[in-house]
């Protein structure tokens, strides 16, 4: 590559930055991208004294250690019914009265059903979100800037939204280089589109592939946040890690799969199940783990009962106590191991979440 090339790409992403940087301060919903400074985590959205919060990347934002993931597997009901907004109106409002402030919903159905489940209380939570249907992964939408748009907006419509708070796209989650060139451009010129109007606060995406991110992350500067795995069995590569780009570029790690799709558990995930208490301190200790990777902002595991949103909430009060003691770690080993022998088929892909 010659000399040209590569001052043309420096011209582009400081001036990309620029505007960017610009565009965040259009308003008061567009929030603050100064690096220096790193806000009041107490004056987050439902602070509660017995969370903790972590700052995600360079967005400033203070979300609290635990989210809500958008998934609901193991629900007894069925979706859209009665019973099942019930049960998510109910979740939600346990996850802000225990200072967890963070929902992330990633597909159009969860989009709808979070939507509807914030209302009258949108100011109280951040909103991670992604239309998934209408996104990257599908070429009659990645392909088109205008129908990015149209499929961004439509998501804020169907989740009755005036604004997201983080706007992460989904890419082709194992190999993200499926994605074209031209698309991820497209996907990085909407998410430019998207802050400079004040529809998304934040932008970034989500992805399964470390490689791809790791380089992604250096050449594009909308990319202030990443959904990506950590799981119980995840820990950083001594060499070459992910992370090493988070840090450099100041960008928010938020993790999914904790639970690894129930795999950690002896009832596979199941509420009220006979295991119940057994499973309870699993999921307790599996995020007090994942909790000790400091360059998680938060982790997002599907709650779909209220008493798992205590538990969780419960696991943050246990690591603010202690570290993990030797006889922990030792239930964390066991606990990796039924994981990686249960792991179901379609999430087999988690063992290359070993290092990260």
């Amino acid at each position: 590559m010659d000399s040209r090339e590569l001052n043309r790409r420096e011209f582009v992403r400081i001036t990309t930055t620029a505007a960017t940087a610009a565009a965040a301060g259009l308003s008061a919903a567009s929030g603050s991208a100064n690096p220096t400074d790193r806000g009041d985590p107490t004056k987050t959205r439902s602070y509660n004294e017995n969370m903790e919060y972590r700052r995600l990347g360079r967005t400033n934002l203070w979300l609290s250690a635990i989210g809500l993931g958008g998934h609901w597997k193991k629900i007894p009901y069925e979706y859209n019914t009665p019973e099942f907004k019930k049960n998510r109106r109910e979740v939600i409002a346990a996850c802000l009265d225990h200072g967890i402030n963070y929902v992330d919903a990633c597909w159009d159905h969860e989009v709808i059903a979070y939507g509807e489940a914030i209302k009258g209380r949108r100011d109280e939570i951040y909103f991670g979100y992604s239309f998934g249907a209408h996104e990257s992964r599908f070429p009659e939408w990645g392909g088109s800037l205008q129908k990015m748009k149209e499929g961004f907006e439509m998501g804020l419509k169907a989740g009755g939204l005036d604004y997201v708070d983080l706007w992460r796209i989904t890419m082709h989650e194992q190999t993200s280089r499926s994605n074209t060139e031209k698309e991820i451009e497209i996907a990085m010129e909407a998410l430019d589109w998207a802050k400079r109007t004040g529809k998304a606060r934040f932008t970034g995406v989500s992805s399964h592939d470390r490689n791809w991110i790791t380089e992604a992350v250096a050449k594009y500067p909308q990319l202030e946040v990443i959904v990506t795995p950590y799981t119980a069995g995840s820990k950083r590569a001594p060499q070459g890690s992910m992370f090493e780009a988070f840090e450099k570029y100041d960008v928010g790690f938020i993790g999914i799969k904790p639970f690894a799709s129930g795999a950690v558990f002896k009832s596979r995930g199941m509420p009220d199940s006979s295991t119940k208490e057994e499973d309870d301190r699993r999921a307790r200790l599996v995020l007090r783990y994942v909790l000790s990777c400091p360059q998680l902002t938060t982790a997002i595991p599907g709650l779909i009962t209220v008493d798992q949103v205590k538990n969780a909430a419960l696991a943050i009060i246990e690591r603010r106590k202690e570290d993990l003691l030797a006889s922990e770690q030792a239930e964390i080993q066991e606990i990796t191991d039924h994981m990686w022998k249960n792991l179901p088929h379609d999430y087999a892909w988690l063992r290359q979440w070993e290092w990260v």
